[in-house]
């Protein structure tokens, strides 16, 4: 029912995790994806090969987005590859643990470089190219921690919350010129980031949270994506979309 055709999507993070499955299903509806990726070259050029060897259209493009002349110069390497974007799903992050007296100033400063300055470089480059086609899709992955904190994580959650803020703002700017802006919350998701806290010593402590009592799988968050920047969500922007099996009602 959900079809793309021909638009271009650009996908942060897209080598593994939640941005793989959102590049696999924009992919499937139609769409041409750029798969980002910051290390994990051989993953992003292999999840592009797989695209195209199932009738897609990807290519894959490495960057350092706390950099702003990198994050700026994968746009233009989008722009460049397919002539236009018209989807951004800013999902690359980091996800690391610190009490706050034992914290150091670089965790703290790598956290708001890669969460948050991160998404503003690409999103401000992208919006430079959307507002003259007065068309747009703009998803921030977020998180239930930006709604409500996480302990042993404030840095991580302070993006997190910052990003449902900024999402928030947007929606409102950038509604004049016809791009959408919204965000997903996913809670627990079975991706390389959590698969340590879920399968060590307090991954059932963390499942007794969760009222579905198991993790997400990085394909429920990437429908979820896949359902705002479709046909079917031409009416919403601002939207914060939890997608956490309930574990948000209970904080």
């Amino acid at each position: 029912m959900i079809r793309l055709d021909r638009q271009v999507a650009l996908v942060t993070g897209g080598s593994r995790g939640i941005g793989r499955a959102c590049c696999e299903f924009l992919a499937r509806a139609g769409a041409r994806v750029m798969v980002h990726y910051r290390l994990a070259r051989d993953a992003a050029q292999g999840l592009a090969e797989r695209i195209r060897a199932g009738g897609g259209d990807a290519e894959v493009c490495g960057a350092d987005l706390a950099r702003r002349e990198q994050a700026e110069a994968l746009v233009a390497a989008t722009l460049g590859r397919f002539g236009a974007l018209d989807i951004l799903v800013n999902n690359a992050g980091i996800w690391k643990g610190a009490p706050l007296d034992a914290m150091e100033d670089g965790a703290w400063e790598e956290m708001l470089a890669v969460n948050l300055s991160g998404p503003f470089y690409v999103t401000r480059a992208a919006v430079r190219a959307m507002k003259p086609r007065r068309w747009g899709r703009i998803v921030n992955v977020s998180s239930t921690a930006g709604q409500r904190g996480e302990a042993g994580h404030s840095h991580y959650a302070a993006t997190k919350g910052a990003l449902i803020a900024w999402t928030k703002s947007l929606a409102v700017e950038l509604a004049p010129f016809g791009i959408l802006v919204n965000a997903v919350a996913p809670g627990w998701t079975d991706t390389d980031m959590a698969r340590d806290a879920l399968r060590g010593p307090e991954g059932a402590r963390i499942l007794e949270t969760i009222p579905l009592r198991r993790a997400g799988r990085p394909e429920e968050i990437a429908g979820a994506v896949l359902f705002l920047v479709s046909d079917l969500a031409t009416y919403i922007t601002g939207e914060i979309l939890n997608v956490n099996g309930g574990s948000v009602l209970c904080g």
